[in-house]
């Protein structure tokens, strides 16, 4: 599967910062908003756990020496569909000494190698937990167990809604030193962020004119997930019609095989 494409909005560079001010101040973090708007993609960019997931398989080896020093001290741990109080703790501590590892690994590459002993160093400093919403009270409450013991930040992702959820858990709720909404592109954005997609699809015209953009803004919202999805089926849609660019009729021909509801 290819990794999917990234282009930095400024909804992006406020959830970094959002994140760094969990890292820093080491408070819990509470980040959400609509599904599709980027928050999953966001983290792990932000983390770059993909790197990461490299990364860990050389150090299985060898690092190689003229590897960089990995400098993201993030670690992204997704909920899975089931997980008890048990496995979550598991499963972040192993995520931890992963992490770990990379950071201190890539390091001894780059300097002294007697000075950076891994079981000396403990470099992560955020634990981003990414589909937060499977977690119930139990699974919540090692959540809070793992913040007090880590004296790390943690950002908790999830859906609209679980702000409020979380507000019936008051030892943990009290925690939440910072909350960030995550929203859809602006008209503004969308207009710079459509015609760079389809760029980065491998067309190299990326224009549109103003009769073809307008509907892929208003079909989509804003919806970084959606808009990808309508480029998709618009450029399925122009190949089959062999069009050689896109058109108005060509979007609305796309949005109809798409489950998008009423636009």
């Amino acid at each position: 599967m290819s990794d999917p494409i990234f282009i930095e909005t400024q909804e992006h560079r406020r959830f970094a910062e959002f994140c760094d001010a969990c890292r820093h101040y080491r408070y819990i973090g509470l980040c959400y908003g609509a599904p599709g708007v980027g928050k999953t993609v966001s983290a792990e960019t932000y983390s770059a756990w993909r790197q990461l997931r490299t990364l860990s398989d050389l150090t299985r080896t060898v690092m190689p020496a003229t590897v960089d020093v990995f400098a993201h001290h993030a670690l992204l741990y997704t909920v899975p569909v089931t997980v008890s109080p048990g496995q979550l703790a598991r499963d972040i501590s192993d995520l931890r000494m992963q992490l770990n590892y990379v950071l201190v690994s890539t390091r001894r590459v780059q300097a002294d190698q007697a000075r950076w002993r891994i079981a000396e160093h403990d470099l992560v400093e955020l634990i981003i937990i990414d589909e937060a919403d499977r977690l119930g009270a139990p699974p919540l409450e090692q959540v809070r167990d793992v913040y007090d013991r880590s004296h790390l930040g943690v950002v908790l992702v999830g859906m609209p809604g679980i702000e409020r959820r979380l507000a019936r858990y008051p030892q943990l709720y009290s925690r939440i030193g910072f909350v960030h909404h995550f929203r859809p592109l602006s008209v503004a954005e969308m207009r710079q962020v459509v015609p760079r997609l389809w760029g980065e699809m491998g067309h190299e015209d990326e224009s549109f004119a103003e009769d073809v953009l307008l509907p892929i803004m208003r079909i989509t919202g804003g919806n970084f997930r959606l808009i990808q999805r309508l480029l998709s089926q618009l450029e399925r849609i122009m190949a089959i019609n062999r069009l050689p660019g896109a058109t108005k009729e060509a979007v609305e021909t796309a949005r109809i095989s798409l489950i998008i509801g009423a636009t």
